[in-house]
């Protein structure tokens, strides 16, 4: 292709763009993945591959806009989030802290899908963010699909990835985690506290074999002597919430629930109800999160505080060299679904 020919786009507004690093890409007969690592200095590129994309560069005159680099050699002046969810508090909580501190730094913030942990959907998400025009890359890995992103990353990609607390199971790549851990087991004494035998877990899924969450309850029923009871497992939807709350509403000994997440707890809550179970009367219900709206449920939910925007602020920072401010420390925020229960709701383990 001569320079006559090279390929040109108009923008919006109409005026003339030059060609882009998919072009150069195709011009060089590589991936654009390989022309990012050229751009990066990659030592991951053999000479010859190296010579064929400067080349095709040169020949199709295309510039990187050198004035868009902060984050990462030759990276744009941006930040892009990969999340396998976009509503549930969690994920949204960490993508408006990003878009804060972003908004603060002056960088675009964009947002990549991946839309499930199958090998080819991680593959679309890593390959997209390769690309230097995403800037540096906040992956919010709560989950089997974000993790593996994180994994998937070649090293020349400047990121962080939002975790659960103690990160991703053989992962080295930079990790934030807000110490859930602790906070669960918080929770599971302050119900131990108010005299109850034992605690039920409602789980959410999780990356790692036995979640933070889960095991700051094991460790707080273990300190206090008591023996775990079987995990109830929920998925991310409301609905198996549900489903787990009406199995343990039919066991009379139930009397204090510990749930995975505070939409988990308000199904749950639910579930009692329709039962006849009171909360806080019969059961005493915990949440996890604290969603806005969870002082105003009747009765107020007792929930762990969690700041998600703070960790999503916190990631930004790290990528972009700032001094990073601490997230909140998650804590309990008792309310009124919690309470001593009734005596005769009391049994003998």
């Amino acid at each position: 292709m001569d320079n006559d020919e090279r390929p040109e786009r108009r923008s919006r507004q109409g005026r003339e763009t030059g060609p882009q690093i998919r072009d150069v890409a195709a011009a060089a007969g590589v991936s654009y993945q390989t022309v990012s690592r050229v751009l990066n200095n990659s030592p991951r590129v053999r000479p010859e591959t190296r010579q064929i994309v400067l080349d095709a560069m040169e020949q199709l005159r295309y510039r990187p806009n050198r004035a868009a680099q902060t984050l990462g050699s030759g990276r744009a002046n941006a930040v892009t989030v990969v999340t396998a969810n976009t509503t549930l508090y969690g994920y949204a909580g960490v993508l408006q802290g990003v878009e804060q501190a972003g908004r603060l730094l002056g960088l675009a913030v964009g947002v990549r899908v991946v839309e499930s942990d199958v090998a080819a959907d991680v593959r679309q998400a890593a390959e997209y963010v390769s690309d230097p025009s995403a800037g540096s890359v906040v992956v919010v890995a709560f989950d089997p699909a974000g993790a593996a992103v994180a994994r998937a990353l070649p090293a020349d990609v400047p990121m962080v990835a939002a975790t659960e607390a103690g990160g991703i199971p053989d992962a080295t790549r930079p990790m934030l985690w807000l110490d859930e851990r602790h906070a669960a087991a918080e929770a599971t004494r302050h119900l131990l506290a108010l005299g109850h035998r034992t605690v039920h877990h409602v789980a959410i899924p999780s990356e790692a074999r036995s979640s933070a969450r889960q095991g700051g309850w094991r460790d707080a029923l273990s300190e206090a002597g008591r023996g775990a009871p079987e995990v109830v497992p929920a998925g991310w939807d409301v609905r198996s919430g549900y489903r787990a709350g009406r199995e343990l509403a039919k066991d009379p000994a139930v009397t204090a629930i510990l749930c995975g997440n505070d939409d988990i707890a308000l199904a749950v809550r639910r579930a009692l109800y329709e039962a006849g179970r009171d909360v806080p009367g019969e059961v005493s219900v915990v949440g996890f999160d604290d969603v806005p709206g969870a002082a105003l449920w009747t009765p107020a939910l007792t929930t762990v505080r969690m700041d998600f925007q703070g960790l999503g602020r916190a990631c930004v920072a790290r990528l972009a060299g700032e001094a990073v401010v601490e997230p909140e420390v998650p804590h309990l925020v008792v309310r009124e679904s919690t309470a001593a229960p009734r005596p005769h709701s009391v049994t003998n383990t």
